[in-house]
């Protein structure tokens, strides 16, 4: 069966970026990876094909090769172990966030174990209070049996594929590649009797349990980073970290914007007409608006300091209420006779003093068909 193209696997063109084919990958091998579909053996096939379409694409000598001789670039060589295996799933936030959080392969294997993530959501007064939150997160442990070595004796040998250097290096015609050796992971040693309980990995599958605490003034997007507890490295390798992402539920009443909160606060005809003082809501108790007389519809007004403090600054927002006039409903039959005795002074040509914007409205429309006709 011929391959596919490796652009077609990844579904991307082949002016694609670096950064393309990474958001790329990464839909991919999520998408496919067997910890998803276990038993799935067609998912697999496809993680692997992504994996392998990456692992070329991604290296730009690879990549020029690769455009210039297609897979028969790889037939020999390098193509066996481009999709050999397939990873966890720490392995594909490495690749995917290696160069931002610091992990990542070099010459003798990962520097630090692979950072993970995990999505908090709050509630808008928990992220403006402050919150500590028990967590949950399933994760690689250094194996308690041989101390995260992997080796049941605590030996290791150089690595008879690459001679302990971690990295292969294959020759195709006038062209040399190097890249990661299959065997040893990039470490350059092997373990000859590997631990019974690891099976020779040094890390194991846990649920950890954290206490995180969440200071006052996140939002969403925020990311609360604690070191060294994310996934522990192979053989020993320092952990990577744990990246708590904020997400911020919506909330009834207010919307965010920063460090304001803006809401609508609805009140009735008479008082917008007359005056009034109402109480409004803030997330510390009951604040005071005094409505002046004519107010209308859609006026805004600003409680200085009643929005949220700044995590970073510390300076507080400010809490915006806008007002909007209630048409009143279920009236009386008292109500609806006053309403229409009120609506009758509002008859002939004074009534325009009364209604400033209708009036202004009314001259717009006719102005409007006047140009229409003439």
């Amino acid at each position: 069966m011929s391959k596919r193209d490796y652009y077609e696997v990844l579904g991307v063109g082949r002016d694609a970026s670096a950064e393309d084919l990474k958001k790329a990958y990464r839909r991919c091998a999520m998408k496919h990876h067997p910890d998803r579909n276990p038993g799935d053996a067609a998912a697999e096939v496809a993680f692997k094909e992504c994996k392998e379409a990456y692992e070329v694409l991604s290296d730009a000598n690879k990549r020029r090769v690769y455009d210039q001789h297609g897979h028969a670039a790889f037939e020999h060589g390098m193509g066996g172990g481009a999709g050999a295996g397939y990873a966890d799933m720490g392995d594909i936030f490495g690749d995917i966030f290696g160069n931002i959080f610091g992990g990542g392969a070099g010459p003798r294997g990962p520097r630090r174990g692979a950072d993970i993530g995990y999505v908090m959501e709050l509630s808008l007064e928990e992220a403006v209070g402050g919150v500590e939150r028990q967590i949950e997160i399933p994760t690689l442990e250094n194996c308690d049996t041989c101390s995260g070595s992997g080796s049941a004796d605590g030996r290791t040998e150089a690595c008879t594929t690459c001679g302990g250097r971690g990295q292969v290096r294959f020759q195709r015609g006038i062209f040399s590649m190097q890249q990661t050796c299959p065997h040893c992971g990039g470490r350059g040693q092997t373990i000859a009797d590997p631990c019974g309980d690891c099976h020779g990995q040094g890390r194991v599958e846990r649920n950890k349990t954290l206490q995180v605490k969440v200071p006052a003034g996140v939002d969403t997007g925020d990311r609360i980073r604690l070191a060294g507890e994310g996934e522990a490295g192979p053989a020993g390798v320092a952990p990577g970290d744990l990246y708590v992402e904020v997400r911020v539920r919506e909330h009834e009443i207010f919307q965010r914007d920063g460090d304001d909160l803006h809401c609508e606060v609805p009140i009735r005809i008479s008082q917008a007409a007359l005056g009034d003082i109402i109480r409004v809501p803030t997330l510390n108790g009951d604040a005071e608006i005094r409505l002046p007389a004519e107010t209308q519809s859609g006026k805004l007004f600003r409680l200085r300091g009643k929005g949220v403090k700044s995590v970073r600054s510390r300076s507080e927002g400010d809490l915006y209420c806008r007002v909007v006039v209630e048409t009143p409903v279920n009236l009386t039959a008292e109500q609806r006779e006053l309403l229409e005795k009120f609506e009758a002074t509002f008859s002939g040509e004074g009534a325009r003093k009364h209604s400033p914007k209708s009036a202004t409205f009314l001259d717009g429309v006719k102005g409007f068909w006047d140009r229409m006709v003439s």
